[in-house]
């Protein structure tokens, strides 16, 4: 992908950073603790299960992905067959990983549908998908949540909520030739200069706007190189409890290997939106971006806008509510996208893994379909499975959860707020008010508008 035309000048991005700025100041800042979250009572019988494919629309050309952490020695993940060109096998398992639940690990749509409850959507064709409440961590529904795919772009949000704490925002880096080597061929860019100097913070608008591959390298390299940024995107994977994820490449470039599931993105996006810069940066729409240093100083900039078309209403109805968070493209993983709305007092979590409806913008019109159906059906179904707390938080002693710790939180939060309880880990805006729940859990009140959310500039406008 090649970079937008500059137009602009170095003022008018100032003024998008200071609006930027000024936009993070309304998001309130989340429990640093991730919290646990009470499992879903058993089932009687196991969910009905119906699937359809579709396609989506080319979001941004992705990067890397991730397999499990148990991979064969050739650097597949094991259980995951392919046609040795990278790609996954044509049908799920027959069996699944159980993290979060035993029915997330069955292939097939899992719903457990109660009166009152709509019928999921028709023409659902993506191979993979899952609908979660964001505060209590409960799964809606679900289907094929654990098949490990590639990722595309989309894993982009575990490379950001790993390395995103590592360096100040307004730390500036000098981009040299070699971190720019390696690339993939067709890679998304931002339009990063050799012998430019860029901020941090330009570097990770580069990578959440346009997902840009060379924002992602630039930054590995400030990480001491890919493969210690693909360790330690592994090492986070797994105590977030993301078993399902191998990752060979940082930016969710096509890698034989590299696989995620629907739960492990969610999982991801769950996460960074804990972290207000990741919140600030997945829910910006547009920004301005400074081109290439030239002798005199003069420095212009030239407009991006985000990939993720939900947000930008770009051939598809912007939807009301969102406010993130990532989508990719690649040849192995088709299209795939997460995203994060609200609509009143609730507040979901969607992902959606290539569609085989090959129409344009098909992955956003299925994930969109899902949160309409999300916010219609809470209350009305019983969970599927429950998005598990990171091994930090929940020790590393038990059970599907997580851990004996985490059981006992979950208790403390079942006890004391009932079906208003658990934390909303996405994003919280002013107004909201957090109270201490349990040593390790809080409570965010629902009150969340969404202003114009979705719309947020990061050039003046």
């Amino acid at each position: 992908m090649t970079s937008p035309n500059a137009t602009g000048s170095a003022a008018a991005y100032r003024r998008g950073a200071a609006l930027v700025a000024a936009s993070a100041s309304l998001l309130l800042p989340l429990a640093t603790v991730a919290p646990a979250f009470a499992a879903p009572s058993a089932p009687p019988s196991p969910a009905a299960s119906h699937a359809t494919h579709t396609p989506s629309a080319p979001g941004s050309p992705a990067t890397g992905a991730s397999a499990h952490p148990s991979a064969t020695p050739g650097g597949k993940p094991s259980g995951t067959p392919d046609d040795g060109k990278g790609r996954p096998p044509k049908q799920p398992p027959a069996k699944m990983s159980e993290v979060g639940g035993e029915l997330l690990g069955r292939p097939g749509v899992q719903v457990l549908r109660q009166p009152g409850a709509p019928e999921l959507p028709k023409d659902l064709s993506g191979d993979a998908w899952l609908i979660a409440d964001a505060e209590s961590g409960e799964v809606l529904a679900a289907k094929n949540a654990h098949w490990r795919l590639a990722p595309a772009s989309t894993l982009k949000m575990l490379f950001a909520d790993t390395l995103l704490p590592k360096f100040p925002k307004d730390r500036r880096h000098k981009v040299v030739p070699a971190d720019l080597e390696g690339m993939g061929e067709g890679s998304s860019q931002v339009g990063l200069k050799e012998e430019s100097t860029y901020s941090v913070e330009e570097l990770w608008l580069g990578v959440f706007l346009r997902s840009g591959n060379d924002a992602v390298h630039v930054l590995s390299a400030m990480n001491g190189g890919i493969q210690q940024t693909v360790k330690d995107m592994q090492a986070h994977a797994e105590q977030l409890q993301a078993n399902d994820t191998h990752v060979v490449s940082p930016d969710g470039y096509d890698a034989d290997g590299q696989v995620s599931s629907a739960y492990d993105l969610t999982l991801f996006a769950r996460s960074g939106l804990q972290k207000p810069d990741f919140r600030k940066y997945c829910s910006t729409a547009t920004a301005q971006f400074p081109g290439e240093e030239r002798k005199g100083g003069k420095r212009e900039t030239f407009g991006i806008q985000n990939t993720n078309r939900l947000l930008t209403g770009q051939g598809v109805p912007f939807y009301k509510g969102i406010a993130g968070v990532k989508n990719g493209s690649t040849t192995n993983a088709g299209n795939t996208f997460t995203g994060v709305a609200q609509h009143d007092d609730h507040k979901l979590l969607v992902t959606v893994m290539n569609p085989e409806i090959k129409e344009p913008n098909e992955v956003y019109k299925e994930a969109a379909a899902l949160l309409d159906w999300g916010f219609e059906a809470v209350g009305h179904v019983k969970p599927v499975g429950t998005l598990v707390p990171p091994l930090n938080a929940a020790g590393k002693d038990g059970g599907p959860s997580g851990s004996k710790a985490g059981d006992k939180a979950q208790a403390s939060v079942a006890g004391s707020s009932g079906s208003d309880g658990g934390m909303w880990t996405a994003v919280g805006i002013t107004g909201a008010s957090v109270v201490a729940l349990a040593a390790a859990a809080y409570v965010v009140h629902r009150r969340w508008p969404l202003p114009d959310l979705g719309k947020r500039r990061n050039d003046g406008g």
